[in-house]
């Protein structure tokens, strides 16, 4: 028995040797699959595993509030709120900051930590330097992001504008929290770690600095086991709302936390789908193999029979073949994935600030996309595999019945006059085998979609730059204010050195509330006419700002389920708080954030105050630029200076580099698809007619005509599957911007592709397709015609 399983599993190693390229090609579809998955299976779950650990070590909580200023003592009350576990009161405030080698203000984020080192709620991760000491009071802990953005080291000092006085800070350390994992104002959506900071300094120091002498004006929570958040957040609202509460909000609706987990949601979704195009194709095309293999060895099946291999054996056999092919493309694929999911966590981990990421592939991961890799391959192979052992000895002795021949449509319909002879040869094959001509086409058209929904993330990528940043975003400059202004600081804007233009805007924090549905946000006032900030609708028109009422971005509206018309009520969480309902009067299609907007002084009358500005739009001439950063740097009013290009290069930075990342790896795959596709289909096509090709070129067909005849069969596939794959990638690409991952309250990716990235899809497509035909055509050319020939029939 021994020596008889070695005599069959030698037949199974002269079968890869004389089938190599066609396995080498599965084998790499095979490894994309895997590799796919457990990149980023891999690169979530290292995330993930590295959030948790971090969010428990550091104590990061549930609940979060700011506030205008409240007494110590309420937070006695706030302590014994039901399902409320730890709670702590600081001291946070924004300033803006005057950096050594940096022109342009920055802003630094001021939070309170204990003068002593103790377990704090949302503690910090000190990475260099050392504690603050209790008799420094100008002594600082800074992000390490920022010290390195802007080349500082400990010691050095930085001028901050605290409450109006000019105060020098020195950085002794650097640290992290899971606060400000992602570390950004909240205004914009990007990381600008060389203008924005975060910094911790003594709650004496700060208070005094705030005049916020035992008092508070930011609250963290956490919640003890099996709480309600929301009445605990309605509780919280309650006891602040006489001191200025701002709205409390969950952990969900914490900028950071929002940002991973959307990030997170992303990779689940690719996780999926990446692995389940691959896998399917690799399912395809070991059934293409393995029937044919059955078809070309039927006298050798029989022959095993004979020799008393029973139908177990058999079929084992032929499923040995799969086996090994999914175990050589795990071996690339376990190989590769690691390699790409060690490098993607390292990218995120660039704008996530993890005090330490560990990657790692768990042993589940690996065996599930083996396993699944495994279980589509022999779901592939069954068919091919239960044909072999149905097959009776005495029939495999016999050559197979020649397929039913008959006329095709074109010569039916008198056509085929207008066709080379080698056009109608083309055309006969394709139309007696439709099956296995509709699955070449099937797979090579997912390679194309692939390229399609690579070329709508980069095509998306562009449309949020040139619309967010050109056509809505068209100032030089963003001031914000450390409190709302009189009207006339548009005056006294207007005459700082370089600039042309002032359009002033109030923002105003409010609670949105339709039906049972409530919303925390911000409602921002525009002047009318509003050039330097507009708004437009879906088709990029601008949209005017009405007299009356509040415009939503459709985003907003679909969440809390309003419509054009329809009263909104609005709870202000500053001044006099007043609750208005305001009707609908129209929506806006912005791609980034929930912003509402209002006409300046409709907003003015809903708050019951005299004209008041919260920040202010600026045209500025570049020529006067850094004598404007030094007027700003100095004039204690304004809170925060953000331009418009630093953003937009952020963007195209953070974004760009990402879709790029992600684009380029699903070329590879993409190519690689193509040519496995292409090539297969091509080598069966040689192995199934070679001798009708070996009798063409006795009665006179040159090489290169025939040539001709096998490889435009193949050409006319991969025209046929191009449209074909253009529809499936728009189609992918319209269900991907339907799903959470790309559609969410942060930033929402168009859906837009332009022709350029279809063009791109066929290039790439043919170059495959070019390859494989060059590999082919070596192989015809070394066609030995007289073996061919003796070929039984």
């Amino acid at each position: 028995m021994l020596s008889s399983l070695l005599a069959i599993d030698r037949k199974l190693v002269r079968d890869l040797i004389t089938l190599r390229g066609q396995v080498i090609a599965i084998v790499l579809i095979v490894a994309c699959g895997i590799a796919s998955m457990v990149t980023m299976t891999s690169t979530y779950q290292s995330l993930q595993l590295s959030q948790t650990q971090y969010y428990s070590q550091y104590r990061f909580t549930d609940v979060f509030v700011q506030l205008k200023r409240a007494p110590e003592g309420v937070m006695d009350q706030i302590r014994q709120i039901p399902g409320v576990g730890q709670g702590r009161s600081r001291v946070v405030e924004t300033v803006t900051l005057d950096v050594p080698g940096l022109d342009d203000p920055a802003t630094g984020r001021l939070v309170s930590i204990p003068e002593q080192p103790q377990a704090i709620l949302n503690d910090i991760a000190l990475q260099s330097g050392r504690y603050i000491q209790p008799d420094r009071l100008d002594e600082v802990i800074a992000s390490p992001a920022f010290v390195e953005a802007n080349q500082l080291a400990l010691g050095d000092t930085i001028s901050a504008v605290i409450n109006g006085r000019w105060q020098e800070l020195r950085i002794v350390g650097t640290a992290l929290s899971p606060e400000y994992l992602y570390e950004i104002s909240g205004t914009e959506l990007l990381p600008d770690n060389q203008r924005f900071g975060v910094f911790w300094m003594g709650r004496p120091a700060l208070a005094t600095a705030f005049d916020l002498d035992g008092a508070f004006n930011d609250v963290v929570l956490t919640l003890t086991p099996g709480a309600n958040e929301q009445a605990v957040i309605f509780r919280l609202d309650q006891i602040l709302d006489p001191y200025g509460g701002l709205g409390a909000y969950g952990r969900d609706n914490q900028v950071s936390h929002r940002f991973l987990e959307d990030d997170l949601q992303g990779l689940q979704v690719m996780a999926v789908i990446l692995p389940v195009i691959f896998l399917g194709i690799a399912a395809f095309l070991l059934n293409m193999v393995l029937a044919r293999l059955v078809s070309t060895q039927r006298d050798q099946i029989a022959v095993l029979k004979a020799f008393g291999y029973s139908n177990l054996e058999v079929g084992l056999h032929f499923l040995k073949l799969v086996l090994v092919v999914v175990a050589l493309g795990a071996l690339v694929g376990l190989g590769l994935g690691r390699w790409l999911g060690e490098n993607f966590t390292h990218f995120y981990v660039q704008y996530y600030q993890f005090p330490s990421v560990q990657y790692q592939v768990g042993i589940r991961v690996m065996v599930t996309a083996v396993g699944v890799s495994a279980i589509a391959a022999l779901i592939g192979a069954f068919q091919a595999v239960q044909g072999v052992v149905s097959l009776p000895p005495a029939e495999a002795m016999r050559p197979e019945p020649p397929a039913s021949f008959k006329p095709t449509i074109v010569e039916r319909m008198g056509l085929q006059r207008f066709l080379s002879p080698a056009g109608r040869i083309i055309l006969r094959n394709l139309e007696r085998r439709p099956l296995q001509a509709l699955m070449a086409v099937v797979g090579i058209s997912m390679a194309v979609a692939i390229l399609v929904v690579g070329g709508y993330f980069s095509d998306a990528t562009d449309q949020i730059m040139a619309v967010q940043f050109h056509t809505v975003q068209r100032e030089d400059m963003t001031l914000t204010f450390t409190q709302p202004l009189s009207g006339r600081v548009r005056h006294d804007l207007a005459q700082l050195p370089g600039v042309l233009r002032v359009e002033p805007f109030r923002a105003v924090p409010v609670r949105f509330r339709y039906g049972h549905r409530t919303r925390l946000g911000s409602i921002t006032g525009l002047s009318s006419p509003s050039t330097l900030r507009r708004l437009i609708d879906q088709d990029l028109q601008s949209v005017p700002i009405p007299d009356d009422g509040i415009v939503l971005t459709s985003k907003l509206a679909e969440l809390l389920h309003v419509q054009i018309g329809d009263p909104l009520t609005v709870e202000v969480l500053e001044g006099a708080r007043p609750t208005r309902q305001v009707p609908v009067a129209g929506l806006v299609d912005e791609l980034m954030g929930l912003a509402t907007y209002m006409n300046v002084d409709a907003l003015n009358r809903l708050m019951q105050e005299d004209t008041s500005y919260s920040g202010a739009y600026l045209l500025v001439d570049q020529q006067q630029i850094t004598a404007l950063y030094s007027q700003l740097k100095q004039t204690p009013a304004v809170a925060s200076v953000a331009q418009r290009e630093t953003a937009l290069h952020q963007f195209d930075e953070t974004i760009g580099a990402t879709s790029g990342a992600m684009n380029a790896v699903l070329m590879l795959f993409a190519t690689i698809i193509s040519a496995g596709v292409i090539y297969n289909a091509a080598r069966i096509a040689l192995s199934e007619r070679s001798r009708e090709l070996a009798t063409l070129r006795i009665i006179g067909f040159t090489q290169r005509e025939i040539a001709v005849i096998l490889l435009g069969e193949q050409g006319a596939l991969v025209l046929a599957a191009v449209p074909l794959g253009w529809a499936l990638g728009y189609g992918l690409s319209w269900a991907l911007n339907r799903s959470p991952a790309v559609d969410s309250e942060m930033l929402r990716i168009p859906f837009v592709i332009h022709p350029a990235s279809y063009l791109f899809a066929l290039l790439v497509t043919g170059l495959a397709a070019a390859g494989s035909a060059l590999l082919i055509g070596h192989q015809l050319r070394r066609l030995d015609l007289i073996a061919v020939l003796k070929t039984r029939e």
